[in-house]
Parts: C-alpha cells; structure tokens; sequence
C-alpha cells in the first residue's frame, strides 16, 4: 500500500517535468531557430515477489513466471527535435535560413557556439554579429575578393579598410555601337577614357559621310565648318582640357548593302600618344606624356548604317573610377559580396555552417545557442559551405495541436497519479480505524 503511494509521487513529479517541458515549448513557438523538446518515461525498478522457474519433472509442475511490483516512473530522456521548422519572409538581406542540417558558427571571448537563428546584423565596427553581440564566423576572403580562403573560421568583418573602396583601373579600350544615318551625318559623340588614378576624361569625335567614296571618316576638330583629324583634346571632370601633341589617326570606312561593315573595312583605331598611366596631377600635356603601350584602342565593328535613327553608344571596355562600397549581399552558399559604385563586385567572407554527428546531443545555453558536447560530436574549427535562404528566417518547429494535445495527456495523468495517493490515504485511513 506504501508501495503505490510513492509510485503515484514519482508519476507527479515526472509529469510535473513534462508539463514544464510543453509549457517551454509553447512559450518559444515563436522563437526564431527554436528546437521543440519531448519527455519520455521508463518504469522504476520492480521489486520481485517470487522470481521464475522452470517445469520441473521431479515435482510434475510446470513453470512459473516471476511475481515483480513496480516502483513507480522514472524520466527516460528529454529529447531535442530538430525537425527543420518553417520559413519567415522578412527581406532583411542578412536574415538567413539554413536548409538542411548545420548550425552557424558565433563566438566570442568566452569559445565557440552554435545557432539556427539567423537574424544577423552588423556593429558599429562593422562585425557580423547576432543580437546578443556575439561576432558570426566564418572563412576570409583574399585581398583580392576573388575568391575565398578556406581555413579556420574566424570573425568576418563587413568593413574591413581593404575592401571599403576598389582600385581605378586604366582605359585602354573603347567601342562604339548603334546606328549611324548618313542623312545625319555629322554626328557627333564622345569616347570617356579613365586613367590610372581613376580620373574621367572625355574627348569629342565627329563620324563624317563622303558620299563621293561611299566611306565614313572620324575626325576630332571643327575649324570654319571643316572637319579634320587634329591633336587630340582630352577634357577632364573639372572642364580643363589637356591638348595632345598627336593627332587623330586618319580613318576611313564603309558598309556593305546589307547595313554592316564590310569585310576589308577599317573596324577599329588607336589612338596613340595619350598615356593614361599618370600618377602626378595632371597638368598640359602631363596626361599625355610618352604615347601608351598599345594607345587606347577605338572598336567601332558593332556599328551598323541602316535607314533609321542614328543612335551611337559610346562605352568604355575597360577601365574605371575607383569604387566605393554602396552595398552588400548573402548569396545561396554564404558569401558576402560587396557592390561597389563603379560596378565592381568583390567577395568579402563566407558564413559557413557545423554539422555534428548527432545534433540532438548538443546542450542548450540560451540565447538560442548551443554548444558541443562529448555526444554530439566536436567542430573540426573549419566548417562546411551551408544551404542559405537569404531574407528569410526559420521559424520555432513547435508544433501547436501536438504541444495541446501533450499538455491534455499530462494534465491526466497528473490527475491519475494524484488519485492514486488519495486512494492510498484513504486505505490507510481505514487501516489505522481498525483499532476502533
């Protein structure tokens, strides 16, 4: 009768912990990356009245099965479900949804840590972190940006002095497209050329039609209503121009009937004489200097001659101003790429995830951190590329018809255990009353 008195303590105190257990699991359904948890019990050891024996000849009977009481409930294991829980649109560009297994490396002062929630952010120093502060880790990128460095992880840093700004880079190529009209002849555009410090310069060209020849001629100056191929005129972004001691290559092409160049036309020229590798504050002639290796190359081969609107597009191939960060992103593999205001584009780092042989033995820490522990299985410190949803977040795994049903269940078997001791009181009760 004591027996069952104490069995039914054991059944409250164990469906005690289960309901607190439920009650956690509700109380982070909307926890970003919470993993719910589950209780489950095993009976106490059992006190055996009679053990079993076997069918015995000797006495003619057959064999008898053990006689055991059992001693109540015990909790067998609070297990950690690591289901992947659903997803949360936020557009937040450093919001970020792991599919599939892993966990993202943070850490500070005090080791390393692991999280499912990706709600990233950046300091005033420019570290990747998460709300509690701690900096997210991950592999660097060269100096370069072109690639990633894998190796150890360590904090990644958004606004590293390296990669705030991008280098200029120098023209040495340039190309017209579109249309020209001979009826419009002349027309006029402009070919922008950037030096080595990534200062503009631009220099105007005239596309003028000879119809004695049928061919198109580039020239540079206007003297009294005639064209010709003169020095060449560099203008920079302030309005000074800066006269070259070179003059603009004679040019002269022409189209076939179908609108294109023909096969022996001139398709590009050099405009030699300019050399855009400066590195002093350019002054009259300065830019210009000795004439560049190779000159700066004129590609007019995508240029058409049909009866429509001239309409030139004037680019620049190659070179650039230097580049100044204007933003950044999170790609599917956890790179970071920089966007630069002259259009470059340069790796900054790659957040990356540590998978573990048996995720549900790491130890919750809060924070919606965890660390490892000897059953789940160590971080080799390196990590592997992850599976990233950027803009979206993972939503708790808390599933709310199961948590209301579990807490149902509990509730009656709490009620079931306590009658048990009310029951065993009474008894006792009516055998202390025998004395009566």
């Amino acid at each position: 009768m004591m027996r069952s008195m104490f069995s039914g303590v054991s059944g409250l105190r164990v469906h005690q912990t289960r309901m607190d257990v439920v009650g956690n699991n509700i109380a982070n359904v909307n926890t970003i990356g919470y993993k719910s948890q589950r209780v489950t019990f095993n009976e106490v050891f059992s006190q055996t009245l009679q053990s079993a024996s076997s069918a015995s000849d000797e006495t003619g009977r057959g064999g008898l099965n053990p006689m055991q009481v059992g001693l109540g409930v015990n909790i067998s294991s609070i297990d950690m479900l690591m289901t992947q829980g659903a997803a949360q649109r936020t557009d937040n560009p450093f919001d970020l949804m792991i599919n599939g297994e892993g966990f993202i490396v943070v850490g500070d002062a005090s080791g390393k840590f692991f999280t499912r929630a990706g709600a990233l952010r950046q300091d005033d120093e420019g570290n990747l972190i998460i709300p509690n502060g701690m900096k997210v880790m991950g592999w660097p990128a060269s100096e370069n940006g072109k690639e990633i460095t894998r190796s150890e992880v360590i904090p990644l840093k958004l606004n590293d002095p390296v990669f705030k700004s991008t280098p200029p880079q120098t023209t040495t190529s340039t190309a017209l497209s579109g249309n020209i009209n001979t009826s419009d002849s002349p027309i006029s555009t402009q070919i922008k050329m950037y030096d080595s410090l990534g200062n503009l310069y631009t220099t105007n060209i005239y596309l003028v039609y000879n119809a004695a020849g049928s061919t198109w001629n580039v020239y540079n100056t206007l003297t009294a209503g005639t064209y010709s191929a003169g020095p060449i005129t560099l203008t920079d972004q302030n309005g000074n121009n800066f006269v070259t001691t070179t003059n603009l290559p004679a040019t002269a092409f022409q189209f076939d009937t179908s609108g294109k160049l023909t096969d022996t036309s001139l398709k590009s020229f050099t405009i030699t004489g300019i050399n855009l590798m400066t590195g002093a504050t350019p002054t009259l002639n300065a830019v210009i200097g000795a004439a560049a290796p190779g000159g700066v190359v004129v590609d007019f081969s995508k240029l058409t001659q049909y009866s429509a609107k001239s309409n030139i597009d004037p680019k620049t191939v190659n070179g650039k101003a230097a580049g100044k960060m204007s933003g950044y992103d999170v790609g599917a593999d956890g790179k970071i790429t920089a966007y630069y205001d002259n259009g470059d584009r340069r790796l900054l780092g790659q957040i990356v995830v540590a998978q573990f042989d048996n995720p549900p033995g790491l130890e919750k820490v809060g924070d919606n951190l965890y660390r490892a522990t000897a059953n789940s299985g160590d971080f080799d410190n390196i990590g592997k590329v992850g599976n990233f949803q950027a803009g979206v977040l993972e939503m708790s795994n808390v599933d709310l018809a199961k948590e209301f049903t579990e807490m149902i269940v509990t509730q009656r078997g709490f009620q079931a255990n306590s009658r048990i001791i009310s029951v065993s009181d009474e008894m006792l009760v009516e055998l202390t009353n025998l004395k009566r």
